[in-house]
């Protein structure tokens, strides 16, 4: 669909940034659906080691995790292996319930043979909800039961806004979550479990022969990312919380709601850039950067005011009013208000590899979904 004049009032002072937003948008076919700006779009940018925040838009409205909920399934697992609970080398029982969820999934079927570490490289790397489901049942007695002990620890750790009902992700209306509460889980799995975090950086495992690849490509794709998750459902659109280290500096992103994983990526790595500059470290990759609005012409986008970008949605329909108040919110990760509202004049950098990635709707050959298909 054409874009009518009002997707363009922000350029309406300058013809020569209205030429660069119709290049933009000749050169990211994806745009016409874009997220970045819309409804559904969260992201915050935290610094692991003080909490300081460098971005934040709609950092506290409510979202689908989608496979970002498997960040808190690996940390109660974590914590289960940490208390001597379940060991790396123990079988994992796969359940009927287990082999029958929904794709990404390993394939696995009631008897296969799998470890806990098996378990842990499996939803690291292909996000699958088999193995997901089925070592939230060993942890947890069934997947209920390990989804309610998924949200008394988010609770603890002070995810005031987050509510699990699963252990994969799959769509299910009451799991919801924020992308500041994602900041601080990937904060604690970091800080908490140093050990195991090597786990989110792995290329691939092999899994009976077969061997899984990671499909986080901003592992190979971003100088100094090193984990953690990607997630996507239709409902949730195109997630993902990623932690990099440059120059003794770590940050944690967190996109949620992008239209597809090209963008998602682009955007996630134009934040990471921005957040690094703020602490004084350079970036040394070479590319081209081109001025982009937060505000992508589509049927969909809306702009981002500041009072929209505020925290007026903290607390509401994510959970009881008694947990909210019998869990008192966490500095970490609490921004100055002058932090808020960083969306317009987002600088997108866009290299080779980046354009590819546009021109195909953010599908990578080599990814194990096919275009559109993915569930998580």
């Amino acid at each position: 669909m054409a874009a009518t004049p009002r997707h363009y009032n922000l350029f309406s002072r300058c013809a020569g940034a209205i030429v660069m937003g119709a290049f933009l948008a000749a050169l990211l076919p994806v745009a016409a659906k874009a997220q970045i700006g819309s409804y559904r779009y969260s992201s915050i940018i935290v610094d692991n080691a003080s909490g300081r925040v460098t971005e934040a838009v709609n950092a506290d409205a409510p979202r689908y995790p989608a496979s970002l909920t498997k960040l808190m399934t690996l940390y109660v697992t974590f914590e289960a292996l940490r208390d001597h609970k379940i060991a790396l080398d123990q079988i994992v029982p796969v359940s009927v319930h287990a082999a029958e969820m929904e794709p990404s999934k390993l394939g696995l079927l009631p008897g296969t043979r799998m470890t806990v570490e098996d378990a842990i490289l499996a939803i690291v790397t292909k996000s699958a909800n088999d193995a997901a489901c089925a070592l939230g049942e060993l942890v947890g007695g069934d997947e209920a039961r390990f989804a309610q002990l998924m949200t008394l620890r988010a609770r603890a750790l002070g995810m005031t806004n987050s509510t699990f009902r699963n252990a994969s992700g799959l769509p299910d209306a009451q799991q919801v979550t924020t992308a500041r509460d994602l900041a601080l889980l990937a904060h604690h799995l970091i800080t908490d479990f140093p050990a195991q975090y090597h786990y989110f950086s792995v290329p691939y495992f092999m899994f009976h022969g077969r061997m899984v690849p990671n499909h986080d490509r901003m592992l190979a794709d971003y100088e100094g990312a090193d984990g953690l998750k990607t997630g996507y459902t239709v409902a949730a659109g195109h997630n993902l919380v990623t932690s990099a280290q440059r120059s003794g500096v770590r940050l944690i992103g967190v996109v949620l709601g992008a239209a597809s994983n090209g963008e998602r990526d682009l955007h996630m790595a134009s934040l990471l850039d921005d957040g690094f500059g703020q602490f004084g470290v350079p970036v040394t990759h070479e590319r081209p950067h081109f001025h982009l609005p937060a505000l992508i012409a589509s049927a969909e986008a809306a702009p981002l005011h500041p009072r929209f970008v505020s925290l007026r949605m903290h607390g509401h329909g994510v959970h009881s009013r008694a947990l909210h108040e019998a869990t008192p919110r966490v500095a970490y990760g609490a921004p100055p208000r002058a932090t808020y509202a960083v969306a317009h004049g987002r600088t997108l950098a866009l290299t080779a590899h980046a354009r590819t990635l546009a021109s195909n709707g953010g599908c990578h050959a080599h990814a194990h979904h096919r275009c559109g298909s993915a569930k998580v």
